[in-house]
């Protein structure tokens, strides 16, 4: 059971942009007050008062010849800034989005996030995707609402070059008119028996994600549960597509078998 009077207490030694910021640069390195007071063009009082301030709350301690480092409580306390950091961005969109079915586990990875953009529009999306399709070398996994004709014939050529290709989708999803025949003109269904292209099915997806081994987008569906395809999270960075691509093997993992009776045109 949390307790909420002590966890409070910790919130209200964090209300404070100076001590984040200190706490900022002790991960980095041990520093002195006065050499903090410089970086932060501020009064050496300022910087020794929040310093004891933090010393007394556990978050950093006093070192020999004056320099401060932070604690191993500290260190994790810090680590936990970018969740609330990644919400606090982005609020606005979270006013119209959800975190649909996403597990406990990858709610507190939330601020693995932090370091990414927000596409928007239709047309800004499908192009990011693209993006991530023509970049792919070594994989493209999806977990995907939807497959847009438009990303077929980029999927082929890649997957022809040597590309792993993992594909979930929903078994309520849209599919455009001409899929299979195109799929048959691309050599889709040849690549699909020798293993090359991989694909199976969740009973619904909510949370989109497409990567690879360079980059990742994420997208959350809107309030009431359904794909919201207007709007993408995009990084390059390393921990924003790890956390992607923990929750593909994860939804990989408790996906079903592809059975292509269950999608309609």
């Amino acid at each position: 059971m949390i307790d909420f009077e002590d966890t409070s207490a910790e919130f209200l030694e964090l209300a404070s942009e100076v001590r984040l910021r200190i706490l900022s640069e002790l991960v980095e390195k041990p520093s002195r007050v006065t050499m903090m007071a410089k970086k932060f063009n501020t009064s050496a009082q300022e910087i020794h008062r929040n310093f004891d301030r933090m010393v007394n709350s556990g978050l950093i301690s006093k070192q020999k010849d004056n320099y401060y480092t932070i604690t191993t409580f500290g260190r994790a306390i810090y680590n936990q800034i970018p969740s609330v950091s990644y919400l606090s961005e982005n609020k606005k969109y979270f006013a119209n989005h959800s975190f649909g079915n996403l597990s406990t586990k990858f709610l507190r990875r939330i601020g693995d996030l932090s370091n990414s953009e927000e596409i928007t529009g239709v047309s800004n999306v499908l192009e990011t995707w693209k993006k991530i399709y023509r970049t792919a070398d070594d994989y493209i996994f999806n977990v995907l609402s939807e497959t847009p004709l438009d990303l077929i014939d980029l999927m082929i050529k890649r997957v022809k070059r040597g590309t792993k290709y993992r594909h979930i989708i929903s078994e309520n999803a849209y599919i455009p008119k001409g899929r299979k025949k195109l799929l048959e003109k691309s050599g889709f269904y040849p690549l699909l028996e020798s293993g090359k292209i991989e694909r199976r099915m969740l009973n619904s997806v909510d949370v989109s994600v497409i990567l690879n081994e360079t980059s990742a987008g994420l997208m959350f569906p809107d309030l009431s549960g359904k794909p919201d395809l207007r709007s993408m999270f995009y990084s390059q960075d390393e921990v924003f597509r790890e956390w992607c691509l923990d929750y593909f093997k994860h939804c990989w993992n408790i996906s079903d078998p592809f059975k292509e009776f269950k999608l309609k045109e």
